[in-house]
């Protein structure tokens, strides 16, 4: 009687209220999976639902025993998923405003200066900064959110005395040229010798002099290779190169700085591939780790051999020779360490200006590399040609899914969310391996296009699809009609009478 009393109406209305409902779910699984790369459903459904079913808990005891090789694999992907100071980063106040006051858009994110904020106070301060009013100044001065209150702050700590750190702040965040910035660190170099021969000579005396000693060489390296630095962009390349080399000699331990990568950049420039060479037969060990810049100027070197007579068609007639194979396979182990590369080398995706930190085989990384070594690429003739031919081959290498590497670790999963906090809103984050939607994206589409047309047709047709809905719900409900009218069949009436009252 309930089913003969409905009227089209209500059929229309009721497939219309669940096309409109599962179309409101779809736009927000869609608009989540674009913002966090998952699910909303299914985050939900594993954090907080399983865990009330009954499912098993990754802490419990019986999953702890794992096996040597996944811890290792683990440890191994948490570590290349830690994010690193740039070292070609660029200067605050000479290019990253200046590209801010062009533009209006912001090419640093706070997650990112958040980090500088904390390199600096790691590198620049340490427990005895009270002693003496500059540093203790400038130990609060690195602590400043404002930009502004931090260049006040280092203008009144030189008002009290010559500080090193001081005109480290000045030249890179309140230089607007990279002359003025090298200027500012020439006094910064003579202040920060003199600190550091002062506190060389009492290193031994104690913990706090110990202490003082390690933060006026984390001073004195900062301020030589960022003159360095300034030196190669202003057009000196060899010059750079000169106090790159004597500065890795007088601090070789000093390796968090990754001064060797601005060392390859400027030799690039200066188009001594033999030194490069050099450079990269003692950093590119088995032991190191590795970095886009020493996988993709190993692949460029051996590219560089093959490349101005390299002929796809001519390779695929007579097979590659030797050189052209170890090119090839190069490039493959450079692609497999950051796939993100190629594109930006080869023009596919526009640049943006590298952050302060980036994720080793991230996007991040990716884009610090090209955006230095680009033009490195288009001057060795038809190395792009080459990397354009043979890139995407690497992918048919790797296994899928990711379980496992082929030359590297299996590539991190954590490097999206990581590049998202460390690059700006308006860039488009490279994503490998490109995600599959998810399920429920693609069952709620399904489920609201279904319902809408049927919403349409029973609004067209309303007597017909009335019918086609009857009798779909009475072939639905006909299996319990059977099931009941068995149960009647083998029941006493008086006991069905009786269960029927209850």
């Amino acid at each position: 009687m309930f089913l003969n009393t409905l009227t089209p109406k209500f059929y229309v209305a009721l497939t219309g209220t669940s096309s409109l409902i599962s179309g409101l779910i779809l736009i927000f699984e869609w608009w989540y999976f674009r913002k966090y790369g998952t699910s909303f459903i299914e985050q939900v459904s594993v954090s907080h639902l399983r865990p009330l079913l009954g499912g098993v808990d990754s802490s419990s005891p019986s999953n702890s025993n794992t096996s040597n090789g996944e811890a290792d694999s683990n440890r191994q992907s948490v570590s290349e998923c830690k994010v690193w100071r740039n070292p070609l980063n660029l200067f605050r106040g000479a290019e990253y405003n200046r590209y801010t006051w062009v533009t209006g858009r912001e090419p640093l994110t706070y997650y990112d200066m958040n980090l500088s904020a904390q390199d600096h106070q790691t590198f620049f301060t340490c427990d005895s900064d009270h002693l003496r009013p500059a540093d203790a100044i400038m130990q609060k001065a690195w602590r400043e959110r404002n930009p502004q209150a931090r260049i006040s702050a280092a203008h009144e700590a030189l008002e009290l005395e010559d500080c090193a750190t001081a005109y480290i702040l000045l030249a890179e965040e309140e230089a607007t040229t990279i002359m003025e910035a090298e200027r500012l660190f020439k006094q910064a170099l003579k202040a920060g010798e003199g600190c550091y021969r002062r506190s060389q000579q009492l290193q031994h005396h104690g913990t706090q002099y110990e202490a003082q000693h390690r933060r006026d060489t984390n001073v004195l390296v900062y301020i030589k290779r960022r003159l360095a630095m300034c030196s190669r962009k202003l057009g000196r390349t060899r010059e750079a190169v000169k106090m790159m080399r004597d500065l890795m000699k007088e601090f070789p331990l000093l390796s968090m700085f990754n001064i060797h990568e601005n060392l390859l950049e400027s030799l690039l420039e200066l188009q001594n591939y033999a030194d490069v060479q050099a450079v990269l037969a003692k950093y590119d060990d088995i032991s190191l780790p590795k970095s886009a810049t020493i996988c993709y100027t190993a692949a460029l070197l051996k590219a560089r051999a093959v490349s101005d007579k390299f002929s796809p068609e001519a390779a695929s007639r007579r097979g590659l020779s030797t050189a052209e194979m170890n090119a090839v396979e190069a490039i493959h182990r450079a692609v497999e360490f950051n796939p993100h590369v190629p594109k930006y080398l080869l023009e596919m995706k526009s640049l943006i200006l590298p952050p302060e930190h980036i994720l080793k085989r991230g996007d991040s990384e990716a884009i610090a590399y090209a955006f230095f070594h680009l033009q490195h690429w288009k001057r060795v003739e038809g190395a792009l040609n080459l990397l354009h031919c043979t890139w995407e081959g690497t992918f048919r290498m790797i296994p899928y899914p990711l379980e496992k590497g082929h030359l590297f670790y299996p590539y991190p999963i954590c490097t999206e969310t990581a590049d998202r906090e460390l690059l700006p809103m308006f860039h488009e984050v490279s994503v490998y391996p490109k995600k599959e939607l998810p399920f429920f994206i693609l069952f709620t589409a399904g489920l609201c296009s279904f319902t809408a047309m049927l919403a349409l047709l029973t609004h067209q047709f309303p007597e017909l699809m009335g019918v086609f809905a009857k009798a779909f719900l009475s072939t639905l409900f006909a299996p319990l009609n059977f099931i009941m009218e068995k149960v009647e069949s083998i029941l006493p009436s008086s006991l069905w009478h009786q269960l029927t009252r209850i």
